[in-house]
């Protein structure tokens, strides 16, 4: 189980493209405060992980596939490249999760990069996935598909799905599929 002092949300009903963009917003908010020196850095980064990570394995497991399947603007090109940037966020993550320290330079690159990153996929999500989907897919499986994505994702963070060796055993992988290309 993990704790922490951040408060990640524990969504656990609602219109699963809402729910989605809820954890984007408190992944911004996050990474302001990753971004701010005067925040304690290791809670917000430790959280981060854990929201990320469950955000991402809970959308590829089970959000992915049913809206591929309803909806028609959404072919097996967005899905694969939501599958690509969400390893590319988990090996940025990962470097800033084996950084000793918050208050060095390598930290603040680091976490530019996880941002920049992150903001990518958020914009790029949201535009070729949600968006079509609020159109192409009824409200009925939205509220499902909410409730299963919220339990799954919830689950994850009580898991401890954030840790740095998890997140080490994502990228390794992400890597072996061929998702991350250094």
């Amino acid at each position: 189980m993990t704790s922490t002092s951040i408060e990640l949300g524990r969504p656990a009903s609602g219109d699963v493209i809402d729910l989605i963009i809820d954890d984007h917003r408190l992944f911004e908010h996050l990474l302001r405060q990753l971004r701010d020196s005067t925040q304690d850095r290791d809670a917000v980064r430790r959280a981060f992980a854990h929201v990320l990570v469950a955000h991402g394995e809970a959308e590829e497991e089970l959000v992915y596939p049913v809206l591929r399947r309803k909806s028609g603007d959404i072919g097996e090109h967005e899905v694969e490249h939501g599958h690509e940037e969400h390893a590319e966020g988990n090996q940025a993550l990962l470097k800033v999760l084996e950084l000793k320290g918050t208050d060095t330079q390598a930290f603040t690159d680091a976490v530019e990069e996880l941002s920049n990153l992150i903001a990518h996929h958020i914009a790029e999500e949201e535009l070729t996935i949600l968006s079509p989907a609020r159109e192409d897919v009824s409200p009925r499986v939205r509220r499902e598909l909410g409730e299963t994505w919220a339990k799954r994702r919830n689950q994850l963070i009580d898991e401890g799905c954030g840790e740095v060796d998890n997140v080490r055993r994502l990228v390794a992988a992400a890597e072996e599929q061929g998702l991350l290309d250094d």
